[in-house]
């Protein structure tokens, strides 16, 4: 299982098996077959508003990759930031800059939750 799946896991996402990127799965689709399976929306800031409530430490995961992870109870290492980077697609331009992979990272997982069927807002999606 890869780390976006544990992610989704840990968010309460039915089954924890990412929908495949929009680019993949258009190309995936025959012509004229309906979009796929409706997806349930799952409330991924309220629930990491009630986690970040519950926490010790006061973690910015509105903007931070790092403690998005560790409010996720995950490693939020470089090394594995990098896997998880690998993982959804990150530009080779940008992995040599942590702080640029950081960002793009971070933009991504919460495209990818939205594209899940997170309720993400707009605003944290820019």
């Amino acid at each position: 299982m890869g780390l976006f799946n544990t992610i989704l896991e840990k968010l309460g996402f039915g089954g924890a098996k990412a929908a495949p990127a929009p680019e993949a799965a258009a190309a995936a689709a025959p012509a004229g077959a309906p979009a796929g399976q409706a997806i349930s929306v799952v409330d991924v800031v309220g629930q990491l508003e009630q986690k970040a409530a519950a926490n010790a430490q006061k973690l910015n995961w509105k903007t931070s990759i790092v403690d998005l992870m560790k409010l996720l109870d995950m490693d939020s290492s470089l090394g594995a930031r990098k896997e998880l980077a690998t993982e959804l697609g990150c530009p080779a331009d940008k992995m040599g800059d942590s702080a640029q992979m950081n960002m793009w990272l971070h933009k991504a997982v919460l495209a990818r939750l939205a594209e899940n069927g997170g309720n993400v807002p707009a605003d944290l999606l820019d």
